[in-house]
């Protein structure tokens, strides 16, 4: 009968081999210039408050190449600050300033704002963009190609994910790790299950006609974790796509300080994991694999040493393919236990009916 020390080792070399398998075959959005996209385009960019961030996501928006016709719609969703007054130094004839409304009882902030962008938009295809992403001047077109390559009807490039601080190096790379690590990419394409999708907002593309059978934004009104639940519902309607690696197109900086961390996690954790019986599983497992290996090393047992070396390995993997933080892989017992505390925190906060995030409680 194995131990625990020998059990984790296994684990984690199943992990590993996981990994090396997602960083050779995962579908990558290029850089280089492709195909001219004839389809017309929507570039939808929600803004609340994103005053230092109207510059960069708009310019990169209108200096997008390899589009035949695009238009790109901002909403500024009630900011106090001075993001309307910066929208209105753009005047290209393809760029349009909606006015957000009221939230309705029952909607979340960002998800109402999507909506509202959605049916303002006349593309063919909807291009869902955060205000943090940057985008190079092919990123849309050459995501859209590598859609009609595979007869998707949605995909979700995942941009390379900007950390600076100390806790950004130790969080954020665990982001695009957690799925590389973990979901066998090319089996889940194939499949097509709702338990193995994978979505990020922040850069996220749909056919109009497919965002609107499945219901749009509108069919995950109050979902905290928008993204992830747009795109099962769009393989719950039939429809076909998944996560590619877009760091060589995209750039996202999520948050700039430690505070604006630690609650745009809380705010959503509470519903990663389905409830707490789940949420306390993922816990127990990333203690496990990711935390138990080093204490075990410390202890004296060699496997443990292995075990934590495999698991760093999986870091260090994921992070040359995405261009992510290297040098924080070897803290990643500790960036685990971080993340165990952010998901406790996110469920008492739950509880409590103590969570906001932009002013807005959720």
């Amino acid at each position: 009968m194995l131990d625990m020390a020998t059990f984790i080792l296994f684990v984690n070399l199943i992990l590993l081999a996981i990994t090396v398998i997602n960083v050779a075959t995962v579908r990558t959005v290029k850089k280089a210039p492709s195909e001219k996209i004839t389809d017309s385009i929507s570039i939808l960019i929600p803004l609340r408050n994103e005053s230092s961030n109207v510059a960069g996501v708009i310019s990169s928006a209108l200096n997008q190449k390899g589009l035949s016709s695009f238009e790109v719609i901002a909403l500024d969703d009630h900011s106090t600050d001075d993001t309307a007054n910066k929208l209105r130094d753009y005047s290209d004839s393809n760029f349009q300033v909606i006015a957000g409304e009221t939230l309705p009882e029952g909607w979340l902030g960002k998800n109402f704002a999507c909506n509202q962008l959605a049916k303002a938009a006349h593309g063919d295809f909807f291009v869902f963009v955060d205000a943090d992403v940057r985008l190079s001047e092919n990123a849309i077109a050459n995501a859209i190609g590598l859609m009609r390559k595979l007869n998707w009807d949605f995909i979700s490039p995942y941009p390379r994910q900007i950390a600076i601080s100390f806790l950004e190096r130790l969080t954020q790379p665990l982001l695009q790790w957690s799925w590389f690590a973990t979901l066998p990419l090319r089996l889940a394409e194939r499949l097509q299950l709702k338990s193995m999708v994978v979505a990020n907002g922040q850069f996220f593309i749909v056919r109009k006609d497919a965002y609107f059978t499945s219901g749009g934004h509108e069919a995950v009104k109050a979902e905290v974790l928008d993204d992830m639940e747009l795109a099962r519902t769009l393989v719950s309607n039939s429809y076909r796509g998944g996560v590619a690696d877009g760091s060589k197109v995209s750039h996202c900086r999520m948050y700039s300080n430690n505070s604006d961390l630690i609650e745009g996690y809380t705010k959503s954790q509470w519903r990663a994991f389905g409830n707490p019986f789940g949420a306390f599983l993922i816990s127990a497992a990333l203690f496990l694999t990711s935390a138990y290996p080093f204490i075990l090393g410390l202890s004296g047992n060699v496997l443990g040493w292995y075990g934590y070396f495999a698991i760093v390995l999986t870091r260090l993997l994921v992070a040359a393919k995405t261009q992510s933080v290297i040098s924080s892989a070897i803290l990643h017992p500790i960036s685990a236990l971080f993340w165990i505390y952010l998901i406790i925190r996110s469920w008492v906060k739950k509880r409590q009916g103590a969570l906001t995030w932009r002013g807005r409680k959720l």
